[in-house]
Order: structure tokens, then sequence, then C-alpha cells
């Protein structure tokens, strides 16, 4: 997001948790925060150091406060979109198609955590065995359980003024499909071209106009024979490169127009291409000790060299695109061979291409 209101024309201060190498080069002062408790603070410190004009929220600092004006959704209107529970209540009661509420018996059924973004710890839960376990791992976490559904994990981009929307991306996006984090997002390719992208579309207008959402709004659905509402983001997604890489336009622009004049942006014209991301995570744990900023725009995310990972844990963003789907993903391949090419310099590396934690 700081690139993309960087490119807009804006100056730019972040408060963010990893502070990676490349938001250096697109922010005139940067904060880091360790734990969410502390954001607020960092946030207040921040407004102080600088002469801040409006403060814009990416993920799970949707509800944070401050005294300058939020270019977003309100923390007061925003709060039911961070529950999964409140966002079921909400599909059902706009009459969009969403995976029932099943009974924890009923095997198999999809769980979620009802606060959380990423989708890390959604699973599937088959037996009773498989639902202790999954409770163990997260004690004394709320969840709810759905019918599983089948299809490709797919997103709408929308732009909202709080009363109306306009879809301008379809993204079909992109899973680990392994281990404990197997439903964990992974990255995207835009556009996503499929039979049901307009049926998607309507539904994600739908869904955003009658949410009160204001700015940058992404509804996630599950496309196949049928499609699924799954889940509404009132804030950027970590779809923002691919699209703002296909469309060849600031979707931070049509965010803060929204925001400010309650201007929605004039329908978007077809992708100017493909435009491909996978997140490359850490196999075990790990110490980076080689310098990746020498390879974007092919990579994004970039970690200082020195940064030590754990097993699991997202290490940088790749890139791929072209004039069609297969072109974009073939120029991705490439990419992901010159980054482990380059890796194998560092003398304590292991990565597998598969899954990226979300970020904060």
């Amino acid at each position: 997001m700081a690139q993309s209101a960087r490119r807009a024309g804006y100056t730019v201060y972040a408060v963010d948790h990893f502070c990676d190498q490349d938001l250096s080069w697109y922010t005139e002062d940067r904060v880091r925060f360790d734990d969410l408790d502390e954001l607020h603070d960092r946030v207040v410190e921040m407004c102080r150091r600088h002469p801040v004009d409006m403060l814009v929220a990416t993920s799970g600092a949707e509800a944070v406060g401050a005294s300058v004006p939020l270019c977003g959704t309100r923390p007061e209107s925003v709060g039911r979109f961070l529950d999964k529970l409140e966002i079921q209540r909400f599909f059902e009661g706009v009459g969009v198609p969403v995976p029932p509420i099943a009974e924890e018996s009923g095997y198999p059924v999809m769980i979620k955590p009802r606060r959380g973004a990423g989708g890390w710890r959604n699973a599937i839960v088959r037996s009773e065995e498989d639902l202790r376990r999954w409770k163990d791992s997260w004690p004394d976490v709320p969840y709810i359980t759905q019918q599983v559904v089948d299809g490709t994990p797919a997103s709408v981009s929308c732009i909202a003024d709080g009363a109306r929307a306009r879809a301008i991306a379809v993204n079909e996006q992109l899973l680990r499909d392994e281990g404990e984090g197997a439903y964990g997002f992974s990255g995207s390719i835009t556009p996503f071209r499929h039979p049901l992208a307009g049926k998607m579309v309507a539904w994600a207008e739908r869904i955003a106009a009658a949410s009160g959402c204001i700015g940058s709004v992404g509804i996630d659905f599950m496309v196949g024979e049928e499609t699924w509402a799954i889940e509404i983001n009132p804030r950027f997604q970590a779809t923002l490169d691919t699209v703002e890489m296909a469309l060849g336009k600031s979707v931070f622009q049509m965010h803060v127009d929204a925001c400010r004049d309650r201007r929605l942006p004039d329908p978007v014209p077809a992708s100017i291409q493909f435009s491909a991301r996978r997140i490359l995570f850490a196999e075990r744990e790990m110490e980076l000790n080689v310098d990746l900023s020498p390879l974007a725009p092919r990579v994004a995310d970039i970690p200082w060299p020195g940064t030590r990972f754990e097993e699991g844990n997202a290490v940088v963003s790749v890139y791929g695109w072209g004039r069609s789907r297969d072109e974009a993903l073939r120029k991705l391949d490439e990419n992901m061979a010159i980054v482990r090419r380059y890796m194998e310099r560092s003398s304590w590396s292991s990565c597998t291409g598969r899954r990226r934690a979300s970020k904060t």
C-alpha cells in the first residue's frame, strides 16, 4: 500500500510490523511495532513527528483510532466484518450464497477462527480427533464451522462509497495447499477469467454497497459449479499489487477519491496484462545472508540481510507478468528460480514457494 500511495504522489509514513527493506524506498519515515497492542501508541508517535493529514489502515489495524482523519471505513462500522460469524449473518441477510453453518459432528466441516486474516488457521476437520487437534493447537480461540464447498478460491476487488460500489478486478487466489496452513493465502493472479466472473462481480458490488464500507473492499469467493461468498475484507487486500500491475491504475487513488469525495472510479477497462504473485516461505528455521533488493521488481517485501525466519515465516514475494495467464505463470516460475539461485549464496537458508503468511 505504501508503494501504491507513493506512486500516486503522496508522502507516506508507515507504522509496520516488518519494516522490510523496500518499505524504506516508498516512505519518508517508518516505525516498527511488535504486538498489535503497541499499534495505537506507534500511530500517535508518528502523528506527533510529522504533519499527517490522513490515516489509512491495513490488515490488523482496521479498528485503530487516531486524532487524524481516517481515510477508510470507520472503526465503529468495521467491527462486524472482523468477526466471521457476523460476516456469515451479514451474507445471509443480504441474500447471497454462503456455505451454511455446520454441526461439528457433521464431518467433514471447515473450521475457522472467528477473528483473523489470511486463512492460515482454517482447516477441514474430518473427525473428532481432527477437531481435538485443532483445539489443542488454538486453545481458547472462538471459531465457526461451515459445510465444505468445492471450487477455486477467488476474490473481487471493489471501491465503495458507503452506499454504492464498483468492482475493479476479479482475482484468482493461491493457497499453500499443504501442511498446517493449507488454506493460508499464498499469492494471486489478476485477472481471473472464469465463466462465473460476471456473477461474482454482481454479488461483490451488492455486498460491498450493502456493507456501508468506504474505499477499498474485497469480497472472497469459492467458485466452482456454484459460487459461494466466503468473506468480506473492509480494507486494502493482499491482491493489491497484482491488481495494479494488471490494470496499470492506482487503487490507492481510487480509495482516496471514494473516501474523501464519495467518487467511484469510472468503469475499469480491460486489463493491460496478467500479473501473478507467489510468496516464498521458510521451509525451516533460517537466516537470510544475501541482499535480494537487486532483484526488484521481480520481488517485493524484501527482508534486510541478516533477518532470521522461523519455519513457515514469509520471506519474500515473487512476481510474474505476461499477455496471458500461462505466460505470467511461466515468468513467475523463472523469477522464482532466479530468487532461489540468488539465495544459494546465503550460508544458511531453506525455503519453499508455496505459502506466505499474511502481513499485518
